[in-house]
């Protein structure tokens, strides 16, 4: 069980930062291991002053954590969606809201709601019959060169679970069940008359007939809002805005029904080296004068290890050589773009008389004055 930070620091929650950083400053020099050498308690203790004043003392931890507390401290935590959680719960709780999609009108029931002036259509959507959980999208950053090869790796996200107390029902698997008062028993409640008759779920059973005390661990929700940590599996060739699908991996389904997906949207972190356009890369690669003058094989780096290149004699600094089938898997077509290396001809930085004069001697290689046709 998770402990209090202003019980550890020995403060009121509406204490203000001069007084924090007093206590900490007391209970710190008390608890610190320099001072304790050897005891595992006080150092254990001290640890629980540090992160406790390491959150209350920033102002932004802080709100969170009296809003959500330690929870909202957790790696992934999002708080915007946290509050959308507690609202619709609360909405829930009151007997009100759909459990899936968004918009006015859920099912074929909000539709005769509307018509013939039912209090609160959207209850009709609150049935007993299995629905799909939702889809879940979740910005996914990676890097270059494993979205070019492909990796798997394990995502802690915060995403609506089933309640593990009630397992997703709702109610409190150890109170009682009666029969519905509000449709005696039915599961249905008419809601308009005259030639034509509909009927609607009873809200307050959700169409069972029958009924028990909300389970106080979701409060009739069925779901809780935590941490999960899912194995995905990125393939090989993603790129940036690609939308990965983890089946199953969604919000939990009501009464039985199936989980939604779980799409990872990808975003590509720059690379310092490498980039991409459409299927292709392009890397520039940096040659010495004799390499570009007289031609050479040189190595350099791909996604698949390190390859031969050869540079044509008489190459020029910026021109562009092509590797066929070296670039990016395109994930529908699955052919290889291409590697497109730039050269870039090296100067070296030299004192040394003999390279300099040497380079003169390069100099009168030229048939002309290279920036004879520069204008402005």
């Amino acid at each position: 069980m998770s402990k209090d930070y202003y019980d550890i620091l020995g403060v009121s929650k509406d204490a203000s930062e001069s007084e924090i950083k007093k206590a900490y400053r007391k209970l710190a020099r008390k608890y610190h291991p320099d001072i304790n050498p050897g005891n595992e308690e006080a150092e254990q203790k001290f640890k629980e002053i540090s992160a406790s004043y390491d959150c209350l003392s920033n102002k932004e931890k802080r709100k969170i954590y009296d809003e959500f507390g330690e929870e909202g401290l957790r790696a992934g935590f999002d708080a915007e969606k946290a509050r959308e959680y507690k609202q619709w719960s609360s909405f829930q709780q009151a007997g009100g809201g759909s459990r899936q999609g968004s918009g006015k009108y859920q099912a074929y029931e909000d539709i005769f709601g509307d018509l013939f002036g039912f209090a609160d259509a959207r209850d009709a959507y609150k049935t007993s019959r299995p629905s799909r959980g939702r889809d879940v999208q979740h910005e996914m950053t990676v890097d270059l060169v494993s979205a070019l090869k492909g990796f798997e790796t394990e995502i802690s996200m915060q995403k609506n679970r089933e309640c593990p107390g009630c397992h997703g029902t709702g109610t409190d698997p150890n109170s009682p069940i009666s029969t519905c008062s509000t449709c005696g028993g039915s599961g249905r409640l008419n809601v308009a008359g005259g030639p034509m008759r509909f009927t609607q779920a009873c809200p307050d059973c959700k169409g069972d007939g029958k009924k028990g005390t909300p389970c106080r661990q979701c409060g009739g929700a069925g779901q809780v809002l935590g941490m999960e940590k899912i194995r995905v599996v990125i393939p090989q060739g993603v790129k940036e805005g690609s939308k990965v699908r983890v089946a199953g991996k969604g919000e939990p389904g009501f009464n039985g029904g199936k989980p939604g997906d779980l799409y990872l949207i990808i975003r590509l972190k720059p690379h310092p080296l490498l980039r991409r356009e459409d299927d292709n890369l392009y890397m520039e690669i940096p040659v010495t004068i004799r390499e570009a003058m007289a031609g050479a094989t040189i190595t350099l780096p791909t996604i698949e290890g390190q390859i031969k290149l050869k540079v044509p004699p008489k190459s020029q600094s910026g021109q562009t050589l092509k590797l066929k089938g070296k670039g990016a898997l395109n994930l529908k077509t699955k052919q290889m773009g291409d590697l497109m290396v730039k050269l870039a001809v090296k100067v070296p930085r030299t004192d040394d008389q003999e390279i300099l004069e040497a380079a003169e001697k390069i100099d009168r290689a030229y048939p002309d004055d290279l920036r004879r046709d520069i204008r402005l």
